[in-house]
């Protein structure tokens, strides 16, 4: 099932239990996912590439939002972006713990012969492909310059 008829079918049981929370995030996916479509050269499809990246940008907004709400002392706002990013990662792969990010991003390294924090564009580089929908960008950047500094 794709992701849209997923969304769909999640909107209804939203719509059936009253749960507002829910219902506002799924229709946020849905509002992108129509917007992605409708992009020139889309015509009316999206990869499951595209739909991995949009859901992870939209949930990285609403994490640097969610920030920005609890600098300010704005609890209403920032349950609604916790709310959201609950319901938008649940339509994401499982993300890697810290222990399995190292893991991986030490093969990386030993992979493309990474040796100090200079080659970290090239780790870099390979990791974000490698590691797609499975890691956070910032996660991933943190973690090689880790263990590039070692």
């Amino acid at each position: 099932m794709s992701l849209e008829q997923n969304i769909m079918a999640e909107m209804k049981d939203a719509m059936k239990s009253k749960n507002e929370a829910v219902l506002r995030s799924l229709r946020a996916i849905k509002a992108e996912i129509i917007k992605a479509k409708t992009e020139p050269g889309a015509n009316g499809q999206i990869s499951e590439d595209t739909e991995l990246k949009m859901l992870q940008k939209m949930v990285k907004q609403r994490k640097d939002s969610l920030e920005i709400y609890q600098q300010q002392n704005r609890a209403d706002l920032a349950q609604k972006e916790v709310e959201e990013i609950a319901v938008i990662e649940k339509f994401l792969p499982k993300q890697l713990s810290e222990a399995e990010l190292k893991e991986a991003l030490a093969k990386i390294i030993t992979e493309v012969g990474a040796a100090s924090p200079a080659d970290m564009g090239k780790v870099m580089g390979a990791a974000t492909k490698q590691l797609a929908g499975k890691a956070d960008g910032k996660a991933i950047s943190a973690a090689v310059k880790e263990l590039l500094s070692k």
